[in-house]
């Protein structure tokens, strides 16, 4: 009898076999090993902020180091191609931002459909753009900055943090609501934008709100406008843009992506805990410091606001005519 009891165990441990070796694989004891959180830009830019301020926490929770590489250069393509060709482990992540959403329109040939190719994680945050000046540039107001271009056409240059970023999409947009003449100067990330425009080589920058909240803030820049629909409460005294061009309106959009066919238990895992982060009081006075909202979402729910923005910034750059192979 004890032999038969011993013989029906050893038999349904075989029959449980399988699950459970897949389960070491795919989600035990995950993670085991360092995760690698691509971002297609320089440091010092939004992205990059952003990343960082996510990962220390989010590390803590893993038990395992969230470490962040840059993969700047094509508009933030470099670092999404490295992503969408990395093994689906869930030892690779992506820093999703507007470029990603853009890029769909903008660019004629890509190696990837972001949309299909990246498994949506989780959401980060939503904030606005911040139309900013040298102070060298002698404007307080969109309305005198919208005289200056029109008395000097061809001579202010708007800087960007590259190619189809949403800074520089916020710019072609306003260029195109009023008829103003400026010269499109991108850069390999806000960082080396942001030098430039402090510097007085730059005149005028669309720049996402995290990454140029202190510059404003220590007069190093003077801020005209915000490109949301409603002011900041970040920065409450500085207008929207609406507020002088009736009917504009950006913002930018961030989360975490990974390779398609990462195991949904490993996505849902880091769902989790971004979700955490994203709930802790620190990290939410922190993001309202950078003048951004939590997106706290199920990665169903981001993978919405992907679809939804890829379809907004569609209008957005046909609107612009701007096209880039």
């Amino acid at each position: 009898m004890t032999f038969g009891l011993s013989r029906r165990a050893l038999l349904g441990a075989a029959a449980l076999a399988p699950l459970g070796s897949r389960l070491p694989r795919a989600q035990q004891g995950y993670p085991t090993r360092p995760i690698r959180w691509v971002v297609g830009y320089p440091p010092g830019g939004t992205t990059d902020v952003l990343a960082r301020l996510i990962a220390e926490p989010l590390s803590r929770r893993l038990g395992q180091q969230v470490y962040i590489e840059n993969r700047p250069g094509a508009g933030n393509n470099i670092g999404t191609d490295a992503v969408v060709k990395a093994d689906p482990d869930g030892y690779t992540i992506l820093l999703v931002n507007p470029a990603n959403g853009i890029n769909a329109t903008l660019y004629k040939k890509l190696n990837f459909n972001f949309v299909e190719d990246i498994a949506p994680v989780a959401g980060i945050t939503r904030s606005p753009n911040i139309m900013e000046v040298t102070p060298s540039l002698p404007v307080k107001t969109v309305a005198e900055f919208i005289a200056y271009c029109k008395a000097n056409p061809g001579k202010v240059n708007m800087a960007s943090s590259g190619l189809g970023t949403s800074v520089h999409m916020s710019g072609e947009l306003f260029k195109k609501m009023t008829g103003v003449d400026m010269v499109h100067v991108p850069y390999r990330g806000a960082g080396p934008a942001l030098t430039d425009m402090l510097s007085g080589q730059a005149h005028v920058l669309f720049d996402n709100l995290p990454s140029s909240i202190e510059h404003v803030r220590a007069g190093g820049l003077r801020a005209l406008a915000v490109t949301t629909a409603e002011r900041s409460p970040a920065l409450p005294d500085v207008p929207t843009v609406a507020e002088t061009v009736p009917g504009y309106e950006a913002s930018a959009w961030f989360g975490v992506g990974a390779p398609k066919r990462t195991p949904p238990e490993l996505i849902a895992r880091l769902n989790r805990e971004i979700n955490e982060v994203l709930s802790d009081p620190e990290t939410g006075k922190k993001l309202a410091n950078l003048g951004g909202t939590p997106l706290r979402l199920t990665p169903e729910e981001f993978g919405k606001v992907i679809v939804d923005e890829t379809e907004k910034w569609k209008k957005v750059v046909e609107f612009s005519g701007a096209k880039l192979d």
